[in-house]
C-alpha cells in the first residue's frame, strides 16, 4: 500500500511543481526563498499524503499549505534579515525603466498577509471567498487587506516620483 501512495505523491508533486514554484515566487519575490518554500511544503505534504490524497481538491489544500508555510516563515525573526552581495553604500541605483523590479520591490515591503492577499486576488485572480478559505480568515478581512495593500502599493510606487518632485522644488526648478 505504501508503494502505491508514494507513487501517487511523486506523480502529484512532479505535475504540480511548476505551479507551486510560480505561486511561491510570486509570494516571496526571490527564487531561492521560493524554492525553499516549495521544498518545505512538499516535505510536509509527503508526511500527510496518506490523508491528503483522499481530499476532494488537493491543489487547493496544497496551496493553503504553501501559504501557511509562507506566513509562518515570515513571522520568524530571521526572516527580517536581508543578505546582500553589495554594501548599502555601493548599491546600484534603482532602475526606473524596469517596472517589474519596481513592483517586486514594492511587494516585498508589504506585510506578508497583505502580500498574500494581493497575489491571490490580483495575480491569480481568485475570488474573495476562495482567498478567505485559503488564508483561514473572513471575507471582510480579505477585502480590508486588499484595500490596505493596494493603498500601500500606490504609496510605495509613488515614492520615487514624490522624492524627485520634492528635490526639484527645493532647488528652485
Amino acid at each position: 500500500m505504501r508503494v502505491e501512495w508514494e507513487r501517487e505523491y511523486v506523480d502529484y508533486a512532479t505535475a504540480g511543481m511548476e505551479r507551486l514554484k510560480r505561486l511561491a515566487y510570486t509570494l516571496c519575490g526571490d527564487v531561492h526563498s521560493a524554492s525553499d518554500l516549495v521544498q518545505g511544503t512538499l516535505v510536509r505534504l509527503y508526511e500527510r499524503w496518506p490523508r491528503v490524497r483522499g481530499v476532494e481538491h488537493v491543489d487547493a489544500y496544497v496551496n493553503k499549505m504553501l501559504l501557511r508555510q509562507f506566513l509562518m516563515e515570515r513571522r520568524r525573526p530571521w526572516a527580517r534579515i536581508r543578505l546582500s552581495a553589495t554594501l548599502p553604500e555601493t548599491a546600484a541605483p534603482a532602475r526606473t525603466d524596469d517596472e517589474r523590479a519596481t513592483l517586486v520591490a514594492a511587494m516585498r515591503r508589504l506585510p506578508p498577509r497583505q502580500r498574500a492577499v494581493l497575489v491571490l486576488r490580483f495575480l491569480y485572480d481568485l475570488p474573495v471567498v476562495e482567498v478567505a478559505a485559503l488564508l483561514g480568515c473572513g471575507e471582510g478581512t480579505v477585502k480590508s487587506q486588499s484595500s490596505r495593500g493596494l493603498a500601500m502599493m500606490r504609496r510605495l510606487l509613488d515614492e520615487p516620483v514624490a522624492a524627485r518632485t520634492a528635490l526639484g522644488s527645493s532647488h528652485g526648478h
